[in-house]
């Protein structure tokens, strides 16, 4: 964005823009496929769409290829360090499990608990197992495991895509829609919420084509829209701040979407106030912003000409969490999630946390994606979150498990995930070969 297009940030405040030009805008359609690319190819990154097309366009697609190629090298190493903690706890409780002499199941649920991934989790896994395991002549082995382990949390964290017909991707607003895309951002105090806004409108900005207006509806904690400001600094876009006509959330929130609108922007993020969720005074006013903005974006009014809610806005409603928090996060993220309605999960500080597991307990337990993971300090370090290569981080396998490059031994290297998904689906058929066989036997049959 030109920096002469837009009015100095001390001139920016809840006054209503009158231009409405904006010539770089990138269409709903191409934006949504970028946000959705990386879900559908870990091979490629987000960023890599653009840099394909220009190196097909040139005549270079090989050197396209081998940026996609650094772009999940680099994800895979960011995973491999931010699960680090996390992963050397749950392998070290895991073989303790087989070679403890006790009751594998029970140590492995004990194991499975301690690493946070939830009651539920464990008993999946647990329920796999058996079923896997019963009528099978074969030993199962520490390999047949991890592609149980494996596979039954890639599952979890896909639950609400397969079954809650949600989507990986970041909703954005459809074209013909007369709207720009609002991205309503919650998160109590510390979870990196602001930082997190801050690293979304960069990547909208420079790896959407996107015009962007971040909105400071955080009066509360002190300093908070300073840091916000700081951070659309950084990003290269604009803030909107309170100012002494309008103070509240809610009045800062209205006048940014009347800026958002008038000024052509594509897309709004809002920063909302950081409290814990038994804040019955906090859950009430971000109830109260959602419908600010449901009234202020209204397509139709009744008939006595007032505003209809539009119940399709915000476009997406994020809670950001922070990885070391563990459970801990989850009665937070249920009781909002019941209250305001989320539509997606953001996770934080990966990057060190021993607790990387419970995002599979809070999105299991609530059926909601995980859209977004931070995995460092930079501005650039916002990734999407792909649940085969976090899962992999956390179990030690392949690339994303700190593994680098191919191993001479059975199931090593870059492609012991694709060898353990294998395995799983092999036992699931005998199994299910098993079974059927089982009905076809008559009634006694082996019974001496």
């Amino acid at each position: 964005i030109p920096s002469a297009s837009l009015p100095p940030r001390s001139d920016f405040v809840p006054t209503v823009p009158t231009t409405t030009t904006n010539t770089t805008t990138t269409t709903t359609t191409e934006l949504s496929m970028v946000f959705d690319f990386f879900r559908k190819r870990s091979e490629e990154g987000f960023a890599q769409v653009q840099n394909l097309a220009d190196a097909a366009s040139r005549g270079k697609l090989g050197e396209g290829l081998l940026d996609a190629a650094l772009y999940t090298k680099e994800t895979n190493e960011a995973f491999a360090v931010g699960l680090a903690k996390s992963r050397n706890r749950l392998l070290y409780d895991l073989e303790a499990a087989f070679s403890g002499g006790g009751d594998v199941l029970e140590e492995l649920e004990d194991a499975l608990i301690r690493a946070d991934l939830g009651l539920g989790t464990a008993e999946d896994v647990l329920g796999e197992v058996r079923s896997l395991r019963e009528d099978s002549t074969e030993i199962f082995s520490r390999d047949d495991l991890r592609s149980v382990l494996r596979g039954k949390l890639i599952e979890a964290l896909e639950g609400p895509i397969a079954n809650g017909g949600m989507t990986r991707n970041v909703k954005f607003a459809e074209e013909g829609e007369g709207c720009p895309t609002v991205l309503f951002v919650m998160g109590a105090n510390g979870m990196g919420k602001t930082t997190t806004i801050g690293k979304l409108a960069s990547r909208l900005r420079n790896e959407g084509g996107q015009k962007v207006l971040v909105a400071a509806c955080d009066t509360f904690r002190a300093g908070a829209v300073e840091q916000l400001e700081m951070w659309a600094d950084r990003a290269e876009v604009e803030c909107y701040s309170p100012s002494e006509e309008k103070k509240t959330p809610a009045a800062v929130l209205y006048g940014s979407l009347d800026a958002a609108i008038a000024g052509g922007y594509d897309t709004l993020i809002v920063d909302t106030s950081g409290r814990l969720s038994n804040n019955d005074a906090l859950t009430q006013e971000l109830a109260k912003m959602k419908r600010v903005i449901q009234k202020r974006l209204s397509k139709s009014n009744d008939e006595d000409g007032k505003p209809l809610m539009n119940f399709d806005v915000p476009h997406e409603t994020l809670l950001v969490i922070d990885a070391a928090q563990g459970r801990m996060a989850l009665e937070s993220a249920r009781q909002w999630n019941d209250e305001i309605g989320l539509t997606g999960l953001v996770l934080t500080k990966l990057d060190g946390s021993a607790r990387g597991g419970s995002v599979v307990a809070v999105s299991r337990e609530l059926g909601l994606p995980v859209k977004l993971i931070g995995v460092g300090e930079g501005i650039e370090d916002l990734r999407d979150f792909d649940p085969e290569a976090f899962v992999d981080g956390l179990l030690g396998i392949g690339s994303a498990g700190g593994k680098g490059g191919p191993s001479k031994s059975k199931g090593g290297g870059a492609d012991e995930g694709k060898i353990l998904a294998a395995r799983l689906q092999e036992m699931r058929k005998a199994r299910d070969e098993r079974a059927r066989a089982k009905k076809k036997e008559p009634v006694g049959a082996g019974v001496g």
